[in-house]
């Protein structure tokens, strides 16, 4: 029963070790939180593409070079300092004073791509309803449709014999003298396949670009507010709640998954996707491009949602001698191979779509909206009872992004509660559902008629080298000022004590492996950063300024901190920045009983609240 008066939040309970912020109520539900947050739209929509645009089976090697040097000690780093400390991504930095400004630039891009990343869940609900008919309405070219929908591709002309001379003529010509077109000279007409204008004329209701807001697309704007309303449902409690629905949303993707599998491997031209994704046709030689080397980290990176504030958050609920080092190996593999898994499920069916509509695989691959919302669903559209096997694919694209999205939440609602926990002891259910309402209305700006064209905006920015930035500023902090041999002594203390040969991996990666190949992927993206366009549309350029503001806005609390806290120090100005770059005086283990003698210094926050570090408020007041 959730009470006001009662003092024990819903988030704690008499079996937690820490009473005050609670703990997970079992090592299943984190696991499954962590790879439901790990796991995502991307594993389906992006790495399967990426896989056979970068030589296919060959691409497994950078992925897995990648995942080692890149993804898993930064992972693992995350996962030790949240547990260690028990704090979010904001308080986290009591480590390190200076640099607390990258917390909150991690909670403000979290903040950006969690409306945004509800659309297009929103997106998928909506499918998900139009599923229940007894024809997809997307399977043919129906009312809405115009003269350039078609389900077959249109010869336009091509050459010929005629009378012992090769000729090019159009096709109602060859048709009409029973002549025939030679191989390889056939041009076909432009046309769209239904799945396609449905996406954009119906589900999306497409403006012409930015400039054209249109009005808000009603039945859109009610699948958003019923996946907020599912968010909320969800987190009421926080973890304690979210901790039993990943149960299922992390666990019953991957039954949809096999079950498109085994659909998808037995029909015709199965074989000829899944050679294209990972077979016959991997080229070895795409691996001395750098770009394919570029790809494998960014997706990485990216996948296991590291430097989003998350991990640090959702680890900071575990007990803390929790090991939390086999926690990391084994959500980084499952993610990994989720993705490889995935891949055979897409590639599969496309290749039976490429079978029946006699194409090659080659142009009816597609990745992220294309993929999910016009060539799968034109895919699936041609199986028999099609609407049972659109409604599992989107039932798994609702439920790849809803985890994902209780992960973003709770990193908010742990930032707030770090900095007013009295509140959220006696607050929590009316704060989480104000916060899921007023992300709900600053989502609506994507449900309008140019709503693509602004989800595809915030993601572009936002979700793009913002998080590079906090991700290599995360490293070198830690690693270099607070120190690298100090914070493995932390992570002692949790796991116990590990050979030297066990950390050797861990210092060559931390020390200068991952802040290498980070630096080198931000520079190659900020190099190589073009203008956003989605499809052909070019964006005006008050909407490239209105992007670069919000990664202004993102990044520019890392100096504004910075000097806030150099300004609110004593000394000369090297005193100041000295004593900023050692931790706060409350930094160590959040219970007394686990601060041993490293630790016996602590000043208790309770008794004296002069020693906390400015939060936000006072930061941005």
């Amino acid at each position: 029963d959730f009470n006001l008066t009662n003092e024990k939040d819903a988030h704690s309970s008499d079996s937690d070790e820490n009473s005050e912020r609670g703990n997970w109520s079992n090592k299943g539900d984190y696991l499954l939180s962590m790879v439901g947050y790990a796991v995502g739209l991307g594993n389906v929509w992006r790495f399967p593409y990426l896989t056979y645009q970068n030589g296919g089976g060959a691409f497994l090697i950078p992925y897995t070079l990648m995942l080692a040097l890149a993804g898993l000690p930064l992972f693992f780093m995350e996962c030790s300092l949240g547990q260690f400390a028990s704090l979010g991504p904001i308080s986290i930095w009591r480590i390190l004073p200076l640099f607390q400004g990258v917390g909150i630039t991690m909670v403000i891009i979290s903040t950006f791509v969690t409306i945004y990343y509800n659309v297009i869940i929103a997106y998928a609900l909506y499918y998900l309803f139009a599923s229940f008919q007894k024809v997809l309405p997307w399977s043919d070219c129906f009312s809405w449709a115009d003269e350039f929908c078609s389900k077959t591709r249109i010869v336009s002309d091509c050459n010929t014999t005629l009378h012992g001379e090769i000729i090019h003529a159009n096709y109602s010509f060859i048709t009409s003298n029973n002549l025939t077109c030679i191989n390889g000279t056939i041009n076909y007409k432009p046309v769209q396949f239904p799945s396609e204008q449905y996406w954009n004329k119906v589900a999306l209701q497409r403006s012409s670009g930015l400039d054209e807001t249109g009005r808000i697309v009603w039945y859109l704007a009610l699948c958003l507010l019923l996946s907020w309303m599912i968010v909320g449902a969800a987190l009421f409690k926080g973890i304690k709640s979210s901790g039993k629905v990943v149960y299922f949303t992390a666990l019953f993707p991957y039954v949809i998954l096999l079950i498109l599998l085994v659909r998808g491997a037995t029909l015709e031209g199965a074989l000829d996707g899944i050679e294209y994704y990972i077979g016959r046709q991997s080229n070895i030689t795409k691996l001395m491009e750098a770009e394919v080397w570029k790809d494998a980290a960014t997706q990485i990176f990216y996948s296991l949602s590291v430097a989003w504030g998350g991990l640090v958050a959702l680890s900071s609920y575990n007990k803390f001698h929790n090991n939390c080092y086999s926690d990391a190996i084994l959500v980084c593999v499952t993610n990994c191979v989720t993705s490889i898994f995935a891949g055979f499920a897409i590639f599969s069916i496309l290749g039976h779509m490429a079978f029946v509509s006699e194409r090659p695989v080659s142009e009816v691959v597609d990745s992220g909206f294309d993929l999910a919302f016009v060539a799968y669903p034109e895919a699936l559209s041609k199986l028999p009872v099609s609407p049972l096997w659109s409604f599992l694919f989107f039932f798994m694209l609702l439920l790849l992004g809803l985890d994902s999205q209780f992960a973003t939440i709770e990193t908010l609602t742990t930032t707030i509660q770090d900095i007013y926990p009295k509140v959220m002891k006696k607050l929590r259910m009316p704060v989480t559902l104000g916060l899921c309402t007023l992300l709900f209305f600053l989502g609506l700006i994507c449900v309008t008629q140019a709503g693509i064209y602004w989800v595809n905006l915030i993601d572009h920015f936002c979700a793009g080298w913002g998080i590079l930035i906090a991700a290599v500023l995360e490293i070198v902090g830690i690693i270099y000022i607070y120190g690298g041999n100090r914070f493995i002594e932390d992570i002692e203390m949790m796991i116990g004590k590990k050979s030297r040969l066990f950390w050797l991996w861990w210092r060559m990666c931390w020390f200068f492996i991952t802040p290498v190949l980070l630096m080198a992927i931000l520079v190659w993206s900020l190099v190589t950063f073009s203008r956003p366009s989605y499809g052909s549309v070019l964006y005006p350029t008050w909407g490239t300024a209105v992007g670069w503001c919000m990664i202004i806005f993102c990044v520019i609390w890392i100096p504004i901190v910075a000097i806030v806290k150099i300004a609110k120090a004593e000394g000369n100005l090297v005193q100041r920045i000295v004593s900023c770059c050692r931790p706060a005086a409350n930094w160590g283990p959040y219970l007394e009983c686990h601060r041993g003698e490293r630790y016996s210094h602590i000043v208790d926050p309770k008794k004296k609240k002069e020693h906390e570090i400015p939060t936000v408020s006072a930061v941005v007041y």
